[in-house]
C-alpha cells in the first residue's frame, strides 16, 4: 500500500477594507472584500499522523484559533502598510476606528504570507500541527496562495495587533 500524507483545510471567512499602496489602479483607493481564507493544516511530523480519534487535529481548534485572530485583528478593520503615510493618517482621523497595520502591501499575496508566516505558527503552535499553505480569496474567482517551500522558520516579524479607537 502506498503512503499517504494527510492534510485538512479550514475554511474562514472576514470582511475588511484596505488600499494597495502604489498601485497604478483603482485598488489604490480605499476598498473592501469580503474575504475567504482557506488553511490547510498537516501533523507537525507530517505523513499520515492522527489523534486516537483519527484526525490530523479537530477543524474547530484551527476554526476557534485563526478566525479568533481574524475576528480580533481583521474583520471589519482596515489594513494598512505600514509605509503608506497618507493611508495611516486618513484612517486615523476617523473614530469610530479599526485598524491593523501590515509589514507590506496588504495584497492578497502578502495578506496570505502573513497568516501563514506570522501568525499560524503562534496561534496553532501548540496542537502539533503546521500550517502549510494559506490561500486568501478575495473575490469568488481570485485568490492568492502562500505555501511552505520547506520546513516552517521562526518569523522575526513581530504578531502586531488591532488599533481599536471608540469613544462610544
Amino acid at each position: 500500500m502506498a503512503a499517504s500524507t494527510l492534510a485538512l483545510v479550514r475554511q474562514l471567512r472576514f470582511c475588511a477594507g484596505h488600499r494597495l499602496h502604489g498601485h497604478e489602479g483603482r485598488c489604490a483607493y480605499f476598498h473592501g472584500h469580503n474575504y475567504r481564507v482557506d488553511i490547510e493544516v498537516v501533523a507537525d511530523g507530517g505523513g499520515s499522523e492522527v489523534d486516537a480519534v483519527g484526525r490530523v487535529v479537530d477543524f474547530s481548534l484551527i476554526k476557534s484559533r485563526m478566525l479568533g485572530w481574524l475576528d480580533q485583528h481583521w474583520d471589519h478593520a482596515f489594513l494598512i502598510f505600514e509605509d503608506d503615510a497618507n493611508a495611516l493618517a486618513a484612517v486615523r482621523l476617523v473614530e469610530p476606528t479599526k485598524y491593523f497595520v501590515m509589514p507590506w502591501n496588504p495584497t492578497a499575496e502578502n495578506m496570505a504570507r502573513y497568516l501563514l508566516e506570522v501568525v499560524a505558527p503562534r496561534v496553532l503552535g501548540d496542537l502539533g500541527v503546521v500550517a502549510r499553505r494559506v490561500a486568501v480569496w478575495e473575490t469568488d474567482e481570485a485568490c492568492a496562495v502562500a505555501a511552505l517551500a520547506g520546513p516552517p522558520i521562526d518569523s522575526d516579524i513581530a504578531l502586531e495587533s488591532a488599533v481599536v479607537v471608540d469613544e462610544r
